[in-house]
Protein backbone atom coordinates (compact mmCIF):
# COMPACT_ATOMS: atom_id res chain seq x y z
CA UNK A 1 0.00 0.00 0.00
CA UNK A 2 1.26 3.47 -0.82
CA UNK A 3 1.86 5.74 2.13
CA UNK A 4 0.50 9.27 2.23
CA UNK A 5 2.92 12.12 2.72
CA UNK A 6 3.03 14.47 5.69
CA UNK A 7 3.10 18.18 4.91
CA UNK A 8 6.81 18.36 5.81
CA UNK A 9 7.70 15.26 3.75
CA UNK A 10 5.75 16.49 0.76
CA UNK A 11 7.34 19.92 0.84
CA UNK A 12 10.80 18.34 1.04
CA UNK A 13 10.03 16.03 -1.88
CA UNK A 14 8.56 18.79 -4.01
CA UNK A 15 11.52 21.06 -3.35
CA UNK A 16 13.82 18.32 -4.60
CA UNK A 17 11.68 17.51 -7.62
CA UNK A 18 11.03 20.91 -9.10
CA UNK A 19 13.51 23.06 -11.02
CA UNK A 20 14.73 25.92 -8.86
CA UNK A 21 13.37 28.69 -11.09
CA UNK A 22 9.79 27.44 -10.93
CA UNK A 23 9.87 25.71 -7.58
CA UNK A 24 8.10 28.25 -5.41
CA UNK A 25 5.45 29.10 -8.00
CA UNK A 26 4.59 25.42 -8.26
CA UNK A 27 4.23 25.03 -4.51
CA UNK A 28 2.23 28.19 -3.83
CA UNK A 29 -1.11 26.74 -4.99
CA UNK A 30 -0.61 23.82 -2.59
CA UNK A 31 -0.19 25.82 0.59
CA UNK A 32 -3.85 26.55 1.38
CA UNK A 33 -4.79 22.91 1.86
CA UNK A 34 -1.43 21.97 3.40
CA UNK A 35 -1.86 24.67 6.05
CA UNK A 36 -5.22 23.34 7.23
CA UNK A 37 -7.79 24.99 4.95
CA UNK A 38 -9.93 23.13 2.46
CA UNK A 39 -8.43 22.50 -0.99
CA UNK A 40 -9.68 24.41 -4.00
CA UNK A 41 -8.77 23.39 -7.54
CA UNK A 42 -11.60 25.17 -9.30
CA UNK A 43 -9.82 27.68 -11.53
CA UNK A 44 -11.77 30.14 -13.68
CA UNK A 45 -14.79 27.85 -13.37
CA UNK A 46 -12.91 24.68 -14.42
CA UNK A 47 -12.68 21.96 -11.80
CA UNK A 48 -9.24 20.37 -12.03
CA UNK A 49 -9.34 16.84 -10.66
CA UNK A 50 -7.25 13.69 -10.47
CA UNK A 51 -7.87 10.05 -11.35
CA UNK A 52 -7.24 8.29 -8.04
CA UNK A 53 -5.74 6.15 -6.74
CA UNK A 54 -4.52 5.22 -10.24
CA UNK A 55 -2.42 8.39 -10.54
CA UNK A 56 -0.73 7.51 -7.23
CA UNK A 57 0.38 4.18 -8.66
CA UNK A 58 -2.27 1.59 -7.81
CA UNK A 59 -5.91 0.64 -7.34
CA UNK A 60 -6.15 -0.24 -3.65
CA UNK A 61 -4.76 2.73 -1.76
CA UNK A 62 -6.83 3.47 1.36
CA UNK A 63 -9.44 6.22 1.06
CA UNK A 64 -7.97 8.36 3.86
CA UNK A 65 -4.50 8.23 2.28
CA UNK A 66 -5.94 9.29 -1.09
CA UNK A 67 -7.68 12.18 0.61
CA UNK A 68 -4.48 13.31 2.36
CA UNK A 69 -2.56 13.30 -0.91
CA UNK A 70 -5.28 15.26 -2.69
CA UNK A 71 -5.26 17.85 0.07
CA UNK A 72 -1.47 18.12 -0.18
CA UNK A 73 -1.90 18.81 -3.90
CA UNK A 74 -4.74 21.28 -3.22
CA UNK A 75 -7.11 19.24 -5.39
CA UNK A 76 -10.80 19.43 -4.58
CA UNK A 77 -12.19 16.96 -7.14
CA UNK A 78 -11.50 13.36 -8.08
CA UNK A 79 -12.46 10.49 -10.30
CA UNK A 80 -12.34 7.71 -7.71
CA UNK A 81 -12.12 3.99 -8.34
CA UNK A 82 -14.60 1.82 -6.46
CA UNK A 83 -11.92 -0.37 -4.85
CA UNK A 84 -10.97 2.05 -2.04
CA UNK A 85 -14.65 2.51 -1.21
CA UNK A 86 -15.22 -1.23 -0.97
CA UNK A 87 -12.07 -1.57 1.13
CA UNK A 88 -13.54 1.06 3.47
CA UNK A 89 -16.83 -0.87 3.50
CA UNK A 90 -15.01 -3.94 4.79
CA UNK A 91 -14.19 -6.01 1.74
CA UNK A 92 -11.11 -8.11 2.56
CA UNK A 93 -7.99 -6.55 1.04
CA UNK A 94 -7.10 -9.76 -0.78
CA UNK A 95 -10.46 -9.63 -2.56
CA UNK A 96 -10.13 -5.94 -3.41
CA UNK A 97 -6.77 -6.57 -5.06
CA UNK A 98 -7.81 -9.80 -6.80
CA UNK A 99 -8.35 -10.11 -10.52
CA UNK A 100 -11.94 -10.85 -11.45
CA UNK A 101 -13.52 -12.79 -14.23
CA UNK A 102 -13.99 -11.82 -17.86
CA UNK A 103 -14.80 -13.89 -20.95
CA UNK A 104 -11.06 -14.70 -21.23
CA UNK A 105 -10.35 -15.15 -17.52
CA UNK A 106 -9.41 -18.45 -15.93
CA UNK A 107 -11.03 -20.41 -13.14
CA UNK A 108 -9.22 -18.54 -10.34
CA UNK A 109 -10.44 -15.16 -11.60
CA UNK A 110 -13.96 -16.55 -11.98
CA UNK A 111 -13.79 -17.73 -8.39
CA UNK A 112 -12.78 -14.27 -7.21
CA UNK A 113 -15.70 -12.78 -9.11
CA UNK A 114 -18.10 -15.13 -7.35
CA UNK A 115 -16.66 -14.27 -3.92
CA UNK A 116 -16.93 -10.54 -4.57
CA UNK A 117 -20.46 -10.95 -5.86
CA UNK A 118 -21.51 -12.74 -2.68
CA UNK A 119 -19.78 -10.16 -0.50
CA UNK A 120 -21.65 -7.33 -2.25
CA UNK A 121 -24.94 -9.03 -1.48
CA UNK A 122 -24.06 -9.06 2.23
CA UNK A 123 -23.31 -5.38 2.86
CA UNK A 124 -25.31 -2.22 3.40
CA UNK A 125 -24.51 1.21 2.02
CA UNK A 126 -24.09 2.87 5.42
CA UNK A 127 -20.29 2.90 5.16
CA UNK A 128 -20.53 4.54 1.72
CA UNK A 129 -22.24 7.47 3.41
CA UNK A 130 -19.42 7.60 5.96
CA UNK A 131 -16.86 7.57 3.13
CA UNK A 132 -18.56 10.51 1.45
CA UNK A 133 -18.75 12.39 4.75
CA UNK A 134 -14.98 11.96 5.19
CA UNK A 135 -14.36 13.44 1.74
CA UNK A 136 -16.92 16.24 2.17
CA UNK A 137 -15.29 17.26 5.44
CA UNK A 138 -11.89 17.14 3.73
CA UNK A 139 -13.09 19.38 0.91
CA UNK A 140 -12.78 16.87 -1.94
CA UNK A 141 -15.72 16.11 -4.25
CA UNK A 142 -16.11 12.62 -5.70
CA UNK A 143 -17.58 13.65 -9.05
CA UNK A 144 -17.00 10.39 -10.94
CA UNK A 145 -16.85 6.79 -9.72
CA UNK A 146 -14.69 4.46 -11.82
CA UNK A 147 -16.11 0.92 -11.87
CA UNK A 148 -14.09 -1.93 -13.36
CA UNK A 149 -15.75 -4.94 -15.00
CA UNK A 150 -19.17 -3.34 -15.14
CA UNK A 151 -20.29 -5.15 -18.30
CA UNK A 152 -19.92 -8.53 -16.56
CA UNK A 153 -21.99 -7.50 -13.54
CA UNK A 154 -25.32 -9.02 -12.59
CA UNK A 155 -28.40 -6.77 -12.40
CA UNK A 156 -28.02 -6.69 -8.61
CA UNK A 157 -24.39 -5.57 -8.89
CA UNK A 158 -25.30 -2.87 -11.39
CA UNK A 159 -27.91 -1.48 -8.99
CA UNK A 160 -25.30 -1.71 -6.23
CA UNK A 161 -22.73 0.25 -8.30
CA UNK A 162 -25.11 3.00 -9.39
CA UNK A 163 -26.45 3.35 -5.85
CA UNK A 164 -22.88 3.63 -4.53
CA UNK A 165 -22.08 6.33 -7.09
CA UNK A 166 -25.10 8.41 -6.14
CA UNK A 167 -24.43 8.08 -2.41
CA UNK A 168 -20.87 9.29 -3.00
CA UNK A 169 -22.23 12.36 -4.79
CA UNK A 170 -20.96 11.30 -8.21
CA UNK A 171 -22.65 12.54 -11.37
CA UNK A 172 -21.30 9.72 -13.55
CA UNK A 173 -19.79 6.25 -13.52
CA UNK A 174 -16.77 5.74 -15.77
CA UNK A 175 -15.62 2.44 -17.21
CA UNK A 176 -13.59 1.03 -20.08
CA UNK A 177 -15.45 1.06 -23.40
CA UNK A 178 -16.98 -2.13 -24.81
CA UNK A 179 -17.24 -2.81 -28.53
CA UNK A 180 -20.24 -5.08 -27.94
CA UNK A 181 -23.42 -3.11 -28.54
CA UNK A 182 -25.56 -5.37 -26.37
CA UNK A 183 -23.28 -4.80 -23.38
CA UNK A 184 -23.35 -1.03 -23.70
CA UNK A 185 -27.11 -1.01 -24.29
CA UNK A 186 -27.72 -3.16 -21.21
CA UNK A 187 -25.63 -1.01 -18.87
CA UNK A 188 -27.10 2.09 -20.52
CA UNK A 189 -30.55 0.92 -19.42
CA UNK A 190 -29.37 0.85 -15.80
CA UNK A 191 -27.82 4.30 -16.26
CA UNK A 192 -31.19 5.58 -17.41
CA UNK A 193 -32.95 3.80 -14.55
CA UNK A 194 -30.68 5.57 -12.06
CA UNK A 195 -30.50 8.82 -14.08
CA UNK A 196 -26.70 8.75 -14.01
CA UNK A 197 -24.34 8.83 -16.97
CA UNK A 198 -22.18 5.85 -17.84
CA UNK A 199 -19.04 7.45 -19.30
CA UNK A 200 -17.03 5.20 -21.59
CA UNK A 201 -13.25 5.54 -21.57
CA UNK A 202 -11.19 4.58 -24.62
CA UNK A 203 -7.52 4.39 -25.54
CA UNK A 204 -5.46 5.34 -28.58
CA UNK A 205 -7.26 2.76 -30.71
CA UNK A 206 -10.70 4.18 -29.85
CA UNK A 207 -12.04 6.48 -32.56
CA UNK A 208 -14.45 9.36 -32.39
CA UNK A 209 -16.85 7.30 -34.49
CA UNK A 210 -16.93 4.60 -31.80
CA UNK A 211 -17.89 7.14 -29.16
CA UNK A 212 -20.56 8.59 -31.45
CA UNK A 213 -21.98 5.14 -32.12
CA UNK A 214 -22.23 4.46 -28.37
CA UNK A 215 -24.55 7.46 -28.03
CA UNK A 216 -27.14 5.66 -30.14
CA UNK A 217 -27.25 2.85 -27.57
CA UNK A 218 -28.65 4.85 -24.68
CA UNK A 219 -29.55 8.41 -23.71
CA UNK A 220 -27.37 8.18 -20.59
CA UNK A 221 -24.36 6.72 -22.42
CA UNK A 222 -21.55 9.26 -22.56
CA UNK A 223 -17.79 9.66 -22.83
CA UNK A 224 -14.79 10.01 -20.59
CA UNK A 225 -12.64 11.55 -23.31
CA UNK A 226 -8.93 10.93 -22.83
CA UNK A 227 -7.42 13.76 -24.86
CA UNK A 228 -3.90 12.27 -24.77
CA UNK A 229 -5.04 8.93 -26.14
CA UNK A 230 -7.24 10.69 -28.70
CA UNK A 231 -4.26 12.61 -30.08
CA UNK A 232 -1.87 9.64 -29.93
CA UNK A 233 -4.34 7.59 -31.97
CA UNK A 234 -4.29 10.20 -34.76
CA UNK A 235 -7.98 10.98 -34.32
CA UNK A 236 -7.58 14.71 -34.94
CA UNK A 237 -8.23 17.44 -32.42
CA UNK A 238 -10.17 16.62 -29.25
CA UNK A 239 -11.28 20.26 -29.33
CA UNK A 240 -13.48 19.64 -32.36
CA UNK A 241 -14.92 16.46 -30.86
CA UNK A 242 -15.73 18.32 -27.64
CA UNK A 243 -17.47 21.13 -29.50
CA UNK A 244 -19.81 18.60 -31.10
CA UNK A 245 -20.42 16.34 -28.11
CA UNK A 246 -19.76 18.29 -24.91
CA UNK A 247 -23.18 17.38 -23.51
CA UNK A 248 -22.15 13.71 -23.57
CA UNK A 249 -18.76 14.24 -21.89
CA UNK A 250 -18.62 13.83 -18.11
CA UNK A 251 -14.90 14.50 -17.79
CA UNK A 252 -11.74 14.57 -19.84
CA UNK A 253 -8.51 12.83 -18.92
CA UNK A 254 -5.73 15.37 -19.09
CA UNK A 255 -2.38 13.96 -20.13
CA UNK A 256 0.21 14.73 -22.79
CA UNK A 257 1.25 12.29 -25.51
CA UNK A 258 3.22 12.49 -28.73
CA UNK A 259 1.59 11.85 -32.09
CA UNK A 260 3.29 9.07 -34.03
CA UNK A 261 1.42 8.60 -37.28
CA UNK A 262 3.10 5.26 -37.96
CA UNK A 263 2.39 3.49 -34.69
CA UNK A 264 -0.61 5.60 -33.62
CA UNK A 265 0.60 4.99 -30.09
CA UNK A 266 3.05 7.77 -29.27
CA UNK A 267 4.60 7.98 -25.79
CA UNK A 268 3.37 9.84 -22.73
CA UNK A 269 5.33 12.99 -21.86
CA UNK A 270 5.45 15.60 -19.12
CA UNK A 271 2.79 18.24 -19.64
CA UNK A 272 3.73 20.70 -22.38
CA UNK A 273 6.21 18.39 -24.12
CA UNK A 274 3.81 16.38 -26.28
CA UNK A 275 1.27 17.13 -29.01
CA UNK A 276 -1.90 17.18 -26.93
CA UNK A 277 -3.67 20.59 -26.88
CA UNK A 278 -4.08 20.64 -23.09
CA UNK A 279 -4.28 24.43 -22.81
CA UNK A 280 -6.81 24.73 -25.62
CA UNK A 281 -9.04 22.05 -24.05
CA UNK A 282 -8.93 23.66 -20.61
CA UNK A 283 -9.75 27.08 -22.05
CA UNK A 284 -12.54 25.60 -24.15
CA UNK A 285 -14.19 24.23 -21.00
CA UNK A 286 -13.64 27.57 -19.25
CA UNK A 287 -14.97 29.75 -22.03
CA UNK A 288 -18.09 27.64 -22.56
CA UNK A 289 -18.73 27.08 -18.85
CA UNK A 290 -19.18 23.36 -19.45
CA UNK A 291 -19.62 21.08 -16.43
CA UNK A 292 -16.72 18.87 -17.51
CA UNK A 293 -14.11 17.91 -14.92
CA UNK A 294 -10.52 18.30 -16.16
CA UNK A 295 -9.15 15.10 -14.65
CA UNK A 296 -5.38 14.72 -14.62
CA UNK A 297 -4.36 11.13 -15.25
CA UNK A 298 -0.69 10.71 -14.43
CA UNK A 299 1.02 8.17 -16.71
CA UNK A 300 4.46 9.31 -17.84
CA UNK A 301 7.60 7.82 -16.32
CA UNK A 302 8.77 9.63 -13.20
CA UNK A 303 12.30 11.04 -13.75
CA UNK A 304 14.97 9.54 -11.51
CA UNK A 305 15.60 12.96 -9.98
CA UNK A 306 11.92 13.46 -9.07
CA UNK A 307 8.96 11.80 -7.33
CA UNK A 308 5.45 10.92 -8.40
CA UNK A 309 3.91 13.51 -6.06
CA UNK A 310 6.36 16.14 -7.29
CA UNK A 311 5.46 15.42 -10.93
CA UNK A 312 1.72 15.48 -10.22
CA UNK A 313 2.24 18.86 -8.54
CA UNK A 314 3.89 20.09 -11.75
CA UNK A 315 0.96 18.82 -13.81
CA UNK A 316 -1.50 20.60 -11.54
CA UNK A 317 0.48 23.81 -11.83
CA UNK A 318 0.56 23.51 -15.64
CA UNK A 319 -3.23 23.30 -15.70
CA UNK A 320 -3.66 26.17 -13.22
CA UNK A 321 -1.33 28.37 -15.25
CA UNK A 322 -3.22 27.58 -18.45
CA UNK A 323 -6.40 28.91 -16.89
CA UNK A 324 -4.91 31.89 -15.08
Amino acid sequence: MISAFTRREFTKIALTALPAAGMFSALNPLRAAASGGKPNSRVAGVHIGLNVPYSFGGRTMAGDEILKNCRELNLSAVELRAQPVELFMGMPAIMVAAKTGSPKAGAAADGNTAKIREWRKSVTMDRVKDFRRMYDEGGVSIEILKVDGIFAMTPEELDYSFTMAKLLGARAISTEISKVDAEVRRVGEFAEKHQLMIALHGHASTTGAQYEHSYTLGKFVGTNLDIGHYVAGDNGSPVEFMKRHHARISHVHIKDRKLDKQTKNGPNTPFGEGDTPIKEVLRLIRDNKWAIQATIEFEYKVPETSTRMGEIARAVKYCRDALA
